[in-house]
């Protein structure tokens, strides 16, 4: 895919993803849930690689914020999980590993990644295990999404060439 259309796609999905970022989001506890960041990540990962699924996942976390539709846990989840579904994904060529790198990346790595952030910044007393399973249920939904219509796009091999 040519740079052009790799920063056409990104754009597109900072669009998509903070669009509807509200419009699907569970609250628990003081963090929201927010299932389509992880299916954009997954997207973006596989579709357009690493840098891409960084800077989008970056750019629709501050545009969140910025709309007061986020929150600052967006930041360390989004890119973690991001940059480690298009990680895998680069290594291996298995969609299944982009769908395990964004869980493992934002419903891990990232949950523990916010726990400084919230006992420092926000100055609230958290429990580090309270992160983790909100983390999990958002990024397993999104991810999961993600990886089955990834699954039925990649059956066409014109699209599989382009990609793999």
């Amino acid at each position: 895919m040519k740079k052009t259309q790799k920063l056409t796609l990104t754009a597109m999905m900072i669009t998509i993803g903070t669009l509807t970022s509200h419009m699907f989001f569970i609250p628990i506890g003081f963090t929201k849930v927010f299932p389509m960041q992880h299916f954009i990540n997954v997207m973006s990962a596989v579709l357009l690689g690493p840098y891409y699924a960084v800077a989008q996942a970056l750019c629709v976390s501050i545009l969140r914020n910025l709309m007061g539709t986020g929150s600052v846990f967006a930041f360390p989840g989004s890119m973690i999980g991001a940059f480690l579904a298009a990680y895998l994904f680069s290594k291996t060529k298995k969609t299944s590993m982009a769908f395990v790198g964004e869980v493992t990346g934002t419903g891990l790595m990232g949950a523990l990644a916010s726990y400084p952030i919230a006992v420092l910044l926000l100055g609230k007393e958290a429990t580090i295990f309270g992160f983790i399973p909100s983390f999990m249920a958002s990024s397993l939904s999104g991810a999961f999404i993600s990886y089955v219509i990834l699954t039925v796009f990649l059956r066409n091999t014109a699209v599989k060439e382009k990609l793999i």
